[in-house]
């Protein structure tokens, strides 16, 4: 029998994963009826392993290539090249020659083939691996087949394999490689499939490059292709390209390029029934590999062949839920401003908060909003209030609603009678409006705090299962309290006071933006005022040196014992304390249970600690408080003096002061719902953490962390039996691994299309990163792009650049010049946050994180809403 040769009908019957991913797949094609595989077979992992294994130099190459540092790429490069040479001159052992040459003799020594690599690490569903080893076409005899099999095996270790290997974790000494010997194709023409989309990810659209010759000349982009699209057996566009270059195999082996014609360079490369048959032939695959697939194809004398196929891994999962009817998703984080996936544990507790059905996908929430946009009035009011917190979603959404698309009409959850919006709710907006009673947002406040307080004390008495009917009992309080009516009618009126002041002053002076200025240090505003509170701890740590330097290097399992033998280390540890009992519950992405309180690590709040100590002097906090509110008193006269020179002066002063009475008196109470839930959220991690602990110490999970992988249930299950399939976590954190990498889309529908949304940039600077304009003013300074709090080491004069910011991003506020972020829009946190302190901000720019370098001097405009790289 043999052990190192396979047939591609052999692979799946002798386990797969000794092919690699790429004869894993040839092997599942050629099950497929209908559809051609060229011939071939499969020299297994096991010769590899081997041939490398079993020779000591390569070993010891490959251990120092399995300690080398990611971004070390020159060493990398210098062990990789030895790991090639070594790989090519070893002898490949009697045995296995023996066998790779019965099964060439087996198809033909007359025929010509192609060598291909196929990694262990290759074609997996989450990473493709594509071309990153090496492929030989036209390879002719048994002495050439042999040497680049040899060259296949130390292709794994070209510089781009080993720097993709180390960029995404893959261990190089558990990463085997096979090798594909197939029969050659001579087609008229070859290209690429892709069953979905590759651009808008839309599942319903085939998309074909097709060219003349062999597909390398396509997949090495020395040519022009033909793109075709079809859908649902319907070419739907046509694009043909001028194709001047082709290539050719060459007679004695190898390849070549010719030039095409020139009266056939202008011609559809395949026929328009072959373009159809490929979109059958792609979707019968698709169905047998149940994912959509990446399809190498060629033609010749009319047949199609398959010569691969692989999962597309860049696309966007599709929402979990479907029923068949077409649907417009929403992405939550976008408008949460937190686009990192949620752990399970987390989906759950957000799904408490509505009865709205929700859709998962790729590890993110999205909201149904099919039945909104098929109603008029809901529609109306989605597309008025978008732009709000992300403008580029209202253009993707009025980009979507110009196709009138067949959406379907159902439950609603923007309408009056739904919660929260009961029918009362206009009414009592008006009468918010007009009473301007600025005691309602703190008797608001005392209100939720007097309702945590008493979940606080009821929880302590509570464990094991009568924990979860706790918390879910106590979920109905948390819901009642955040959708209070008066609550959200003190938002809604503070941010009308907002906006009429932005839109008149502008009419009326000319002047945009005033209600930047005239909201500076408003009162109720437990977001600026957790930033600011932490310059008055900052200033106790300031009169301790011995404290500072520790500050250097925190340990966050021993933080405050290590404060205690320190001198200042008692009176540190009470203002800091004091803060976190506060504000402990706050963190980065907190709409996320799981995610890391500063109560459980307060060494994420060191650095800012330390560049507030830097930055400012004794007493910021005070000064910074009395500067906001003399910028907005100076702003409010000066607008009403200008008013006093227009004609109707006396209404129009009028109106005014009431706007700005309402925005100083309600928009502070905008942050303080959110604080208030998340309040109630630290209350709840920290009773789960401790039934977390009893099973991690029974030895059911690994760590206490490990049931964030869990939903709500089967945590509540686990506690129940004391029991958890461990096989479950292991899948979810592989998954959870793959979801980081993914960037959700704003928009998509129930095929997967992505929906995008654009800026104007015509009247922008030549150069210049597009955005929204919402908090004003221009400033240069030095770029500090920064993607987790506790690395914000912040120097004066610096710029934030980031994906999102959420509440507990403020205490970095208070150091900043300025603010650039991806995702956001004039009400969301970054953007108010930023009014208040005073800060220039642009927000929603696309890709800022990868389009602004680190340390990079960059200027922007909070006006117009722009960013300028300057060097």
């Amino acid at each position: 029998m043999r052990k190192y040769v396979l047939d591609f009908q052999e692979v799946e019957a002798r386990k797969g994963l000794r092919a690699g991913g790429k004869g894993r797949n040839l092997a599942k094609l050629a099950e497929i009826p209908g559809i051609r595989v060229p011939p071939g077979f499969c020299v297994t992992t096991d010769a590899y392993k081997r041939m490398v294994k079993n020779n000591p130099v390569t070993a010891e190459l490959m251990e120092q290539l399995a300690e080398v540092e990611p971004g070390d790429w020159g060493k990398a490069r210098a062990i990789s090249q030895r790991l090639r040479n070594a790989i090519e001159e070893t002898k490949i052992p009697e045995e296995i020659k023996q066998e790779i040459t019965d099964a060439f003799e087996g198809l033909g020594t007359s025929a010509a083939y192609a060598v291909r690599s196929s990694a262990t690490a290759e074609d997996l569903p989450t990473a493709s691996f594509a071309g990153q080893q090496d492929s030989f076409l036209n390879i002719h005899g048994r002495e050439q087949l042999l040497r680049h099999i040899r060259k296949c095996w130390a292709s794994l270790f070209t510089e781009r394999a080993v720097v993709y290997r180390i960029k995404n974790g893959f261990d190089h000494r558990k990463v085997h490689l096979a090798v594909i010997v197939q029969q050659m194709i001579f087609p008229d023409a070859a290209g690429i499939l892709f069953t979905a989309d590759p651009v808008t990810s839309n599942r319903s659209v085939v998309s074909i490059d097709a060219s003349f010759g062999l597909g390398e000349a396509l997949v090495s982009g020395i040519v022009s292709a033909d793109h075709y699209k079809v859908r649902n057996g319907r070419i739907i566009e046509k694009a043909i390209s001028t194709k001047k270059i082709a290539v050719y195999p060459q007679s004695g082996g190898g390849t070549k390029q010719r030039e095409i014609p020139e009266a056939q360079q202008g011609q559809q490369a395949v026929s328009d029934e072959e373009i159809l048959a490929l979109e059958r032939m792609g979707r019968e695959i698709e169905t047998h590999f149940g994912q959509p697939q990446d399809i190498e194809w060629c033609i010749a004398d009319g047949r199609i062949f398959i010569v691969q196929s692989r999962p597309i891994t860049t696309l966007y999962p599709l929402p979990e839920k479907g029923d068949g009817q077409y649907r417009l998703y929403m992405s939550v984080g976008h408008r949460q401003m937190m686009t990192e996936p949620i752990y399970p544990l987390g989906m759950s507790f957000f799904g408490f908060l509505t009865d709205y059905g929700m859709a998962r996908a790729g590890g993110r929430l999205f909201i149904d909003l099919s039945h909104e946009l098929a109603s008029l009035s809901s529609r109306t009011l989605i597309m008025s209030t978008s732009g709000l917190n992300d403008p580029l979603m209202k253009d993707a959404l009025e980009n979507f609603m110009k196709r009138k698309p067949p959406l379907p009409k159902g439950k609603r959850m923007f309408k009056l009678g739904a919660e929260p919006f009961p029918w009362n709710f206009p009414a009592e907006i008006v009468k918010l409006y007009r009473k301007n009673d600025r005691r309602l947002p703190g008797q608001l406040m005392n209100f939720n705090e007097a309702s945590i307080r008493e979940a606080a004390w009821r929880i302590q008495s509570v464990s094991g299962d009568d924990l979860f009917s706790f918390i879910q009992e106590d979920q109905k309080q948390l819901k009642k309290d955040l959708y209070n009516t008066e609550s959200l009618g003190v938002i809604v009126v503070g941010v009308y006071a907002v906006n009429w002041l932005n839109k008149q002053m502008e009419k009326w002076l000319g002047e945009k933006n005033v209600a930047d200025v005239l909201s500076r240090s408003v009162a109720n505003n437990v977001t600026s005022d957790m930033g600011l509170e932490l310059l008055d701890v900052a200033d106790v740590v300031r009169e301790y040196p011995e404290v500072q330097a520790y500050f250097d290097h925190p340990r966050k399992t021993s933080f405050f014992e290590d404060l205690k033998p320190l001198h200042g280390g008692e009176a540190v540890s009470a203002a800091l304390r004091e803060y976190l009992d506060k504000y402990g519950m706050r963190c980065a992405g907190e709409i996320d249970i799981t995610k890391t309180r500063w109560n459980e690590d307060p060494t994420i709040l060191v650095p800012i600690i330390l560049a507030n100590i830097k930055n400012f002097g004794p007493g910021a906090h005070a000064a910074k408080v009395a500067e906001g509110k003399g910028k907005a008193k100076q702003k409010e006269q000066e607008l009403l003096a200008r008013l006093q020179e227009l004609p109707g002066a006396r209404r129009k002063i009028k109106k005014t002061k009431h706007m700005i009475s309402l925005l100083q008196n309600f928009l502070g109470y905008r942050e303080y719902p959110k604080f208030a839930f998340i309040k109630r959220y630290g209350l709840y991690k920290e009773a789960l953490m401790k039934e977390a602990a009893k099973l991690a110490e029974i030895g059911a999970i690994d760590a206490a962390a490990d049931v964030y992988y869990l939903s709500f249930e089967e945590f509540r299950e686990a506690v129940k039996t004391g029991h958890v399939e461990r096989e479950i976590i292991e899948e979810r954190k592989a998954a959870y691994r793959y979801y980081e990498n993914l960037s959700p889309p704003r928009l998509m529908t129930s095929e997967g299309e992505e929906i995008f949304g654009s800026y104007r940039t015509d009247k922008l600077p030549a150069g210049a990163l597009a955005g929204i304009a919402v908090s004003a003013g221009t400033v240069e300074g030095r770029a500090r792009v920064i993607f987790k709090i506790e690395d914000a080491r912040i120097e004066p004069g610096d710029i934030l650049v980031t994906a999102y910011t959420d509440p507990s991003w403020t205490p970095v506020f208070v150091s900043l010049t300025g603010l650039v972020t991806e995702v956001g829009g004039m009400m969301t946190h970054g953007a108010v946050i930023a009014r208040e302190y005073g800060l220039p901000a642009v927000v929603g720019v696309h890709r800022a994180t990868a389009a602004i370098r680190d340390g990079q001097r960059i200027r922007i405009n909070g006006s117009a809403g722009y960013v300028e790289l300057l060097d």
